[in-house]
């Protein structure tokens, strides 16, 4: 069921039941003071009968053929009178009696001095009556056409007016409800049209204040970051494709060439040397696509452990160490820590050993005098690190794509790279909820800064 259809029959329900509840207020108010006017009525007729039979001294067969007349065109109350004894001393007609008088009952009205009651659909009252010291019961009994009629008509105008409101709410929920959820059928069918090749398209709404607005701002975000995601995913396909298609072409290049013709062992080896190069460059390229791809993973699917970065940083460094033996790498700390919480941070040690190794063989790539310093400064909160080198320095136009996959500036040309390093160092630290910034000079150096929060 949609939702215009469960908005539409919910605000219907709800209405009618509004509408009930209310009706049936109105209807039972009614009826309780028809009830009560109708009671007080035949306590008067009753007093008025009495007055005429006692004060009046009206004799019975005046009365009883003023009851008979009026009985013919209206509904005329009819009294009984009796002494305490049980004794009938004046009927309207006995002979059709409604009340059915009995001893007890008199003897009830003695006692209590009022009563009222229903006999069938007729109503029923019976006094205590005093007159000259002595005392007389009376009773009187009607029914009240006009009151059950006007309960009969004002419960046919209530049904009616129930059931026709109930179809006109319903039509108006329902136009009402198409009118408010426009937007979001505006929302659905624009969404239809987005695909993978037309990720560019957003949703309008998103400039208002509501909820509609909310969502299609929400989803217009996350179409910003789906469109990110594919020409991201994009460029880094044909990144790939062109990194990996250099070492392979020269594999090749290189062993065809080998094979025209009968070569000294001397020869062989530079080719099987230029051959291992080229192999060791994509074994290298290899290793940082995957390591870019587990930086990719959701965090939730990271494993997240208390680590020491002092600790990572030195196995950081006799990883790089080994590699390239000539690298002079220090690591200094600024102020002292009292704790280990204050050196520790929540992190994945594998992927921060791969980010801290990226840097420190960075700076090394790029110095003539491969020298670098780590100092390990503590601040409030954060544990701040600031790789130095020498380096040849960065130009101002290159900072700009540094941590761009692939990327490689003006001093390509000094050190051989695939361009993943940095990036996929970037990408690591924002999964650690850390950042990293650079600041260079060209012929003196580089910094690269990275902040994270510690326990």
């Amino acid at each position: 069921m949609k939702i215009r259809s469960k908005l539409s029959i919910l605000f219907t329900v709800l209405t009618a039941t509004i509408l009930l509840v209310f009706a049936a207020l109105v209807y039972y108010s009614a009826y309780q003071s028809r009830e009560t006017e109708f009671f007080k009525r035949l306590h008067q007729e009753t007093l008025t009968k009495a007055n005429l039979f006692f004060e009046a001294k009206v004799d019975a067969r005046t009365l009883q053929t003023i009851y008979k007349n009026n009985r013919e065109t209206i509904n005329e109350v009819q009294v009984a009178i009796y002494d305490t004894s049980f004794n009938l001393l004046y009927h309207d007609a006995a002979e059709i009696d409604e009340v059915k008088e009995t001893k007890q009952m008199i003897n009830r009205i003695r006692t209590k001095k009022y009563i009222r009651f229903y006999q069938g659909d007729w109503q029923v009252v019976g006094l205590l009556f005093k007159y000259e010291g002595k005392k007389y019961i009376l009773t009187a009994s009607a029914y009240d056409e006009y009151g059950y009629s006007k309960l009969k008509y004002l419960r046919k105008t209530i049904w009616l007016v129930f059931v026709c409101s109930i179809v006109l709410i319903y039509a108006a929920g329902r136009f009402f409800s198409k009118r408010a959820l426009l937007p979001v059928t505006e929302i659905v069918n624009k969404v239809k049209n987005i695909t993978a090749s037309n990720l560019d398209l957003r949703l309008d709404h998103a400039e208002g204040k509501d909820e509609l607005a909310e969502l299609a701002g929400t989803f217009n975000e996350m179409l910003d970051r789906l469109e990110n995601s594919f020409d991201a995913q994009k460029q880094f396909v044909s990144n790939i494709s062109h990194e990996v298609r250099t070492p392979l072409a020269v594999l090749i290049t290189e062993l065809e060439l080998s094979t025209y013709k009968e070569r000294s062992v001397a020869e062989y080896k530079k080719v099987i040397t230029n051959t291992l190069i080229d192999a060791h460059r994509l074994s290298k390229l290899s290793d940082s696509l995957l390591d870019f791809a587990k930086a990719s993973y959701d965090p939730s699917e990271i494993g997240f452990k208390e680590v020491r970065i002092d600790e990572i940083l030195l196995d950081a460094r006799q990883k790089v160490q080994k590699e390239y033996p000539q690298y002079l790498i220090d690591i200094h700390y600024e102020n002292g820590f009292d704790a280990d919480n204050e050196i520790s941070v929540v992190g994945n040690e594998y992927l921060l050993n791969v980010a801290f190794a990226n840097l420190l063989e960075n700076g090394g790539k790029f110095s003539k005098n491969p020298m670098m310093t780590v100092n390990i400064n503590f601040k409030n909160d954060k544990i701040i690190l600031m790789f130095s080198d020498n380096g040849i320095g960065i130009t101002e136009e290159d900072l700009k794509f540094i941590f761009t996959p692939f990327f490689r500036g003006n001093n390509k040309k000094f050190a051989e790279g695939n361009g993943v390093g940095l990036s996929l160092t970037q990408k690591i630290i924002a999964l650690h909820k850390g950042s990293i910034s650079v600041q260079s000079q060209i012929n003196k150096g580089t910094v690269f800064t990275v902040s994270l929060p510690h326990l």
